[in-house]
């Protein structure tokens, strides 16, 4: 929003003596208005003058040059110039010999083709107003000769470029502007009431119809008529207009342009006599019905477009947004319908993205305008239509508002202002503080409180917490003393036990050689599939980022795996990734949610070494199981069990399992199906673990118990079983954890053999089981006594055989 100076001061005395230009700029900035720049177009203009025409000469040595004779208030000289439109008569701006122009470039006495120049004639982009340079800039014929042309073009003035929030619609006028800075400065604000004029030809409003058939979308309409006589606008408006940012048209367009900037009132002007029966109506449009805007492009709506159509129902305008061609505005227009209306500020913003199409109408619409100021802001431009089109209407208007918008009220309590904002103020300072803004503060029933009648050209004004901020608006953040939170001690900075829980899952992964990953909670429904997650249950998104990527994750591992798959692709297959995050399911029943849960998942892919000298292997099963293992150990967790499970979906049938805490399965661990790492391109084996955060949480816990290191040593055997293929090596360890009891300090699994010479279904489970005490030197007796123990226990439970 460009603001000029001298447009401001038309509603608040914002005089030099008040304020500098950088102080205004200051105050602004304080207000939440950013001013991005100050713009004085006349800063670099010196030396510039109005002058008269007297004759227009020919050049003796050339044909495209011309000399001018030209009488500037004080005398006359002759400036030799070669634009086409100099003609005897003009008022126009002289550049006396020594003036500078912008770009720092200044003017001399030349001999041009042998004839002197003594100055020269100006064009708009010789005096940075613009980009035209096809002829010299005309000044209005009543122009005082002499005067500078600085003033004559109010080029001393200054512009602030605000940049507006969204929550501000208000401050994309003017008159928003002035209001804000008049409060500030404590100065006296008002805005001039219409000027009203009887009209001299009959009433034309009478035979014109309105209807609004999309009352929710279009809540108020307001139309005027009038007779008008199409032309250039004066000067003066041009020149604001062109400071503001807009180029002039002619005086109608401009007119509505100038009410638009003055008083954030968006407006349109169908030429009457070309709109089909003298009417208008607003309706959605027709699913592809097609029109064509006033930049000439033709354009196809959809039924969520909201049309301004002429009494047969043919399009004339896009609501808010932009007017069609059919009823544009023109030299041969006579007669207009002024149209101002009120749009709900959804529909204009959807509206105006999907069509690619943003204006300064719809920037403000979709902003949401005042809906009580319509009639105000049709009255204004009939009024500066009267000025400078010579327009002849009644005051009589067409307004359809079924339900007027009430002004909201609120109740600010002056404890809870200075409790949000830290200040000592009473009440009399909220309600001083607030009244300049044209909020109005009635009395209120109870003590210290305030109640305030909102006005509707502030919609973000609803709850008590907006007043508040305006009051600290108004207050000056920076007169706001600096506080440190205070909270009881032990209060702040503490994880809760959830969040020290999962750290500790992160750090035990991080110590295992796991690095973290975080990926994406989209993924595609054949990645669920390849991991045995139902589509029944899928959370379907409505506008996926990529139309492959179209469910929310309810599994980790695709994700993991397609990790996996870009690490092998780029020559680094040997990697180990983890993650934590959250998982959705589809909602149950009634619903309106997906259910969402929290897991950890881990995968490692291709060769792992153990430090410090071990060769590389293949990784294992049991090095997903080490990791469980490891987080049910860090966390305590009374009773996790490894329990083999042949028909988990993405997992190979004969290394899979479920993992159970408290006979509860609350996620699986094994090796990936190769038919699922196939599509992936991935050729090594991949183990990996799955396990829900919230169920390991709710585990049953031990005691934690501490015990001093043995300086004992300890006595190493190794023992190797042949059993089904069903007993499962977890099972084994168990029972040797109980045969060997206290003294048992580990078991390992270290070996996995298969061979016909075994006998059929039969494998062989080699153990290394180490024995310590803490209190002396385990005997050969005791180590034989519990090597015997062992075996037997195994054999009996198990069905095992020794293996020689």
């Amino acid at each position: 929003m460009r603001a000029p100076l001298s447009w401001i001061r038309d509603f608040t005395p914002l005089d030099d003596s008040v304020a500098s230009a950088a102080t205004i700029a200051d105050a602004l900035n304080q207000l939440g208005l950013e001013v991005e720049a100050i713009e004085q177009p006349g800063a670099e203009i010196n030396g510039v003058i109005a002058a008269r025409i007297l004759d227009v000469l020919p050049h003796p040595d050339a044909d495209k040059i011309r000399l001018a004779d030209i009488d500037y208030g004080s005398g006359q000289k002759r400036v030799v110039c070669g634009a086409p439109n100099i003609a005897a008569g003009m008022v126009v701006p002289f550049a006396q010999v020594g003036a500078v122009l912008p770009g720092d470039f200044k003017i001399t006495k030349r001999k041009i083709r042998g004839v002197v120049s003594e100055g020269m004639l100006c064009s708009a982009r010789e005096l940075g107003l613009g980009e035209d340079h096809d002829g010299i800039l005309p000044l209005d014929g009543g122009t005082e000769l002499g005067r500078d042309v600085r003033e004559v073009l109010g080029l001393d003035d200054t512009i602030f470029d605000v940049s507006v929030t969204t929550n501000r619609p208000d401050a994309m006028g003017v008159v928003g502007v002035a209001r804000e800075l008049a409060a500030h400065f404590g100065l006296p604000f008002s805005v001039p009431e219409p000027l009203r004029a009887a009209a001299t030809v009959p009433d034309r409003i009478d035979d014109i119809t309105a209807v609004v058939e999309a009352p929710q979308r279009c809540p108020r309409l307001v139309l005027r008529a009038a007779r008008v006589a199409i032309g250039p606008s004066p000067e003066w408006l041009q020149r604001r207009l062109t400071l503001a940012g807009m180029r002039p048209i002619s005086n109608v367009v401009d007119v509505t342009n100038y009410v638009l900037l003055e008083r954030c009132r968006p407006l349109h002007a169908f030429d009457l006599g070309r709109l089909a029966g003298r009417g208008l109506v607003v309706r959605l449009a027709d699913e592809g019905e097609p029109m064509t805007t006033l930049d000439g492009i033709d354009r196809t709506l959809t039924a969520n477009e909201l049309l301004i159509c002429d009494a047969e129902r043919r399009p004339q305008a896009i609501a808010g947004i932009m007017g069609g061609r059919d009823s544009e505005v023109d030299e041969r227009t006579t007669e207009i319908l002024l149209e101002s209306a009120y749009f709900s500020p959804g529909g204009i913003s959807r509206s105006s993205k999907r069509l690619g199409l943003r204006s300064e109408a719809s920037a403000r619409f979709e902003r949401g305008i005042d809906p009580n100021g319509c009639d105000a802001g049709a009255d204004r431009s009939i009024e500066l239509l009267r000025e400078v089109a010579s327009a002849d209407a009644a005051d009589t208007a067409i307004d359809i508002y079924p339900e007027p918008v009430e002004r909201p009220r609120v109740t600010v309590r002056t404890a809870r202002v200075n409790a949000m904002l830290g200040t000592e103020l009473d009440t009399a300072g909220v309600r001083e503080l607030l009244a300049p803004l044209g909020i109005d503060v009635e009395p209120a029933a109870e003590p210290d409180t305030t109640v305030t009648v909102c006005p509707t050209w502030r919609p973000d004004l609803e709850r008590e917490i907006d007043l508040v901020e305006e009051v600290a608006r108004r207050f000056g953040l920076q007169n706001i003393r600096r506080t440190v939170a205070s909270a009881p001690p032990g209060s702040v900075g503490r994880l809760t036990p959830q969040q020290r829980e999962r750290r500790l899952v992160a750090d035990v992964l991080a110590g295992a050689g796991y690095a973290e990953a975080l990926t994406m909670p989209l993924v595609a429904p054949s990645d669920l599939t390849a991991v045995g997650v139902s589509l029944e249950r899928a959370v379907r998104v409505a506008n996926p980022l990529r139309a492959e990527e179209s469910v929310l994750r309810a599994s980790l591992r695709p994700a993991l795996l397609a990790a996996v798959a870009r690490n092998a692709a780029r020559g680094n297959a040997d990697v180990a990734l983890f993650e934590m995050g959250t998982v959705f399911d589809a909602p149950i029943d009634d619903e309106l949610l997906p259910n969402e849960r929290a897991l950890v998942a881990g995968l490692r892919a291709g060769r792992f070494r153990l430090p410090p000298r071990r060769d590389a292997r293949d990784v294992e099963v049991a090095d997903a199981v080490d990791a469980v293992h490891a987080i049910a150990t860090a966390m305590r967790l009374a009773s996790v069990r490894i329990v083999p499970d042949s028909s988990i979906p993405g997992l190979h049938p004969a290394r899979a399992a479920r993992v159970e805490v408290d006979g509860a399965a609350i996620g699986v661990v094994g090796e990936c199906d190769p038919e699922v790492l196939r599509p992936l391109g991935i050729t090594d084996p991949v183990v990996g673990f799955e396990l829900d955060l919230d169920a390991l949480g709710a585990g049953t816990r031990t005691s934690a118990i501490f015990r001093p290191v043995s300086t004992f040593p300890p006595a190493n055997i190794d023992l190797a079983f042949v059993v089904a293929p069903d007993v499962t090596a977890a099972d084994i360890i168990a029972t040797l954890r109980t045969a060997g009891g206290e003294l048992v300090e580990s078991v390992r699994l270290f070996d996995v053999y298969r061979s016909d010479e075994l006998g059929p279904e039969r494998v062989s489970l080699a153990f290394t089981l180490r024995f310590r005490a803490s209190d002396r030197t385990l005997t050969d007796a005791e180590i034989t006594e519990l090597r015997t123990s062992c075996i037997t226990a195994v054999e009996h439970a198990h069905a095992a055989t020794l293996r020689a």
